[in-house]
C-alpha cells in the first residue's frame, strides 16, 4: 500500500493495501492493485480499501510547505542506470531507518530508496512507530506538521475500515502486510544541498488470514521525494506518488494466506543503495 503521498492504499503520506504516504499536494495517483484473473472475485473489496487509503494520504498531504522546491536545483540532462557501486549506502541507523547517507547525488538516491520503504511500511500505521519514523525521515520544519496530518489521516475511522486496532495491529490470526521494494532511482534535479529523486517501487499490501476481506495484492508505483541536506543527512521536505510503470501481471498460482504471512515473518528487509 502507499502512503498517500507517503502512503496509499496504501497508507501514510497519504491499509491492508500498501501504506501510501500523503502526497505533497499532487493528485492521488494510485489506482486499484493489479491482480491475477483468478483473484478477481476480491477486486471490489480491494478497490474499496485502496480508495480509502488514497483519500487518507491525500488529506495528510494537504497544505503548504511540503513541496521541497529549491531555486538552486538544476535540471538533470539525463538519468543514469541503477547499478551497484560498492559504496556503502549508509553509515548507520536512526532507529528503524538507515541514516548517514553520503552528501552527494548517490547518497541522495540511497536515502530516497530507504525512505520510500519506511514511509510505505506497515509500521507507519502504528502511532508510536509513526512518530519515530516521521521524526527520522523528514526535515525538522516538516516533521511536526506531517506527524499531525498522518495522525489525523490514520485515525480510528481509518483503522476500523482497514481492520486494525488503535495500535495499528491486525486482529488475532491475521497479518497486516505492507512491504515495498525499490526497483530503481532517478535524480530529477540536484544541487549541493537539495535533490529531487524518483523511486520506482513494487510491493505487497493487504491482510493475510483466512477471514481477511482485504487479501494481499501487489502494486507498482513511483514516489518522488524532495530531499534537503539537514542536520548532517538527507531528509524529506515533501513527496508525492503516482501509479506505475507496471508490467503485465502474470497469471500465476496464488499463495495461501499462511504462506504470505510466513514469508513476511521469515524474510527480512534490506538497506538499499544506489
Amino acid at each position: 500500500m502507499s502512503l498517500g503521498d507517503e502512503h496509499g492504499g496504501r497508507g501514510g503520506g497519504a491499509g491492508q493495501t500498501r501504506t501510501r504516504l500523503p502526497d505533497s499536494g499532487s493528485p492521488d495517483a494510485y489506482g486499484p492493485p493489479h491482480r491475477a484473473p483468478r483473484a478477481s472475485r476480491s477486486l471490489i473489496t480491494v478497490v474499496g480499501v485502496v480508495v480509502l487509503l488514497i483519500a487518507a494520504i491525500a488529506f495528510a498531504n494537504r497544505g503548504p510547505g511540503t513541496d521541497g522546491d529549491d531555486s538552486d536545483a538544476a535540471p538533470r540532462a539525463k538519468t543514469a542506470p541503477t547499478a551497484a557501486t560498492g559504496v556503502p549506502p549508509a553509515t548507520g541507523r536512526n532507529g528503524p531507518v538507515p541514516a548517514g547517507f553520503a552528501h552527494d547525488e548517490q547518497g541522495a538516491q540511497s536515502a530516497a530508496a530507504n525512505y520510500a520503504v519506511a514511509l510505505v511500511s506497515a509500521e507507519i500505521l502504528k502511532p508510536e512507530r509513526r512518530a519515530e519514523i516521521v521524526g527520522q525521515v523528514f526535515t525538522p520544519d516538516q516533521a511536526g506538521p506531517m506527524r499531525e496530518k498522518l495522525d489525523q489521516a490514520y485515525g480510528r475511522q481509518f483503522l476500523d475500515k482497514v481492520g486494525l486496532d488503535d495500535d495499528g495491529n491486525a486482529a488475532p490470526g491475521m497479518t497486516y502486510v505492507s512491504r515495498t521494494a525499490p526497483m530503481g532511482t532517478k535524480v530529477v534535479e540536484a544541487s549541493s544541498d537539495a535533490a529531487t529523486v524518483e523511486v520506482w517501487c513494487t510491493g505487497v499490501f493487504g491482510t493475510a488470514g483466512l477471514e481477511s476481506t482485504n487479501p494481499v495484492t501487489n502494486d507498482w508505483f513511483t514516489m518522488t521525494l524532495n530531499l534537503r541536506w539537514a542536520d548532517g543527512d538527507w531528509k524529506v521536505a515533501g513527496f508525492s506518488q503516482k501509479e506505475g510503470p507496471a508490467p503485465v501481471n502474470a497469471d500465476r498460482k496464488i499463495s495461501s494466506a499462511d504462506e504470505i504471512a510466513k514469508a513476511v515473518a521469515e524474510f527480512g528487509g534490506f538497506t538499499y543503495a544506489r
